[in-house]
């Protein structure tokens, strides 16, 4: 690939996350001209009594500052010590991509736009399996070198982004898209480390459930989850089914002696 080719494939990513995101702006822009509306035939005569719009309200919330909650899943509130996901903050999660939906999951449940980049094999249906609204969920596979861009622009519209970097992420990098972060209030999560962030997630062990004696399906994970994080209540491990037999994302209670071993001697012999 020459030079100029490996420009133009850069544009057109860029390009195709802007077109993504003025698709995104014009449905949000025409559901809150429906909110209004229903709101306006609605209204008492005179306008008297009449209370800010959803769309106005939610259009505020978007442009709050840093510091302002965000919804949480409740196995994701637990890890976090009962803390809510922040806005202008940045997530790492490494070894779960159901870890990865379910810190996507609160917000999106709640209205809020999220975004992907750079994971190709990302599962939409897993995702709408655990609460991800896919009305609401901007795709862009594949980046390319400009990524960092791409995260950019996407930061500056939604509320949710999930990113694999290419490569290791400096802190220069890492300080310039923090900045833009905390200007939008919006939520980074990253696929494995990130400097500065927030808190990080690791799966320090699991086991799949559902098999019997070389036969039957994968029904459950259970995770060990290591959680570490700048606030000093974020220290801890939690046990979560990831998911558990029933789909859902919660936690574990704690279980018998050996069952792991048990499990893992059943996955072995099936390879």
């Amino acid at each position: 690939m020459t030079g100029n080719e490996a420009a133009e494939g850069r544009v057109t990513a860029l390009d195709h996350a802007r077109l993504l995101l003025a698709r995104a702006s014009a449905q949000k822009k025409a559901q809150r001209d429906e909110v209004d509306e229903e709101e306006t035939r609605l209204a008492p005569v005179g306008g008297a009594g009449r209370v800010p719009s959803v769309a106005r309200v939610q259009q505020a919330l978007d442009t709050a500052g840093v510091d302002r909650e965000l919804p949480t899943h409740p196995a994701v509130s637990e890890l976090l010590a009962g803390a809510s996901l922040r806005g202008g903050s940045v997530y790492s999660v490494r070894g779960s991509a159901a870890l990865v939906m379910a810190l996507m999951a609160g917000p999106s449940a709640e209205g809020a736009w999220c975004g992907v980049v750079g994971v190709p094999s990302f599962g939409a249906e897993a995702a709408r399996g655990l609460g991800v609204d896919l009305e609401r969920l901007v795709l862009v596979p594949d980046p390319g070198r400009e990524w960092l861009s791409v995260v950019a622009a996407l930061v500056d519209a939604l509320t949710v982004v999930v990113v694999r970097p290419p490569g290791e992420v400096t802190p220069g990098e890492a300080s310039r898209l923090a900045a833009r972060l905390r200007t939008r209030g919006a939520m980074l999560i990253a696929y494995g480390s990130w400097p500065g962030s927030e808190a990080r997630f690791e799966i320090e062990s699991s086991t799949w459930t559902g098999l019997g004696d070389g036969e039957g399906l994968l029904t459950a994970r259970r995770a060990t989850v290591a959680v570490t994080g700048r606030r000093a209540a974020v220290r801890a491990r939690h046990d979560l089914w990831l998911p558990g037999p029933d789909g859902a994302i919660r936690s574990a209670e704690p279980a018998e002696p050996g069952w792991q071993e048990e499990w893992a001697d059943r996955i072995g012999a099936v390879g």
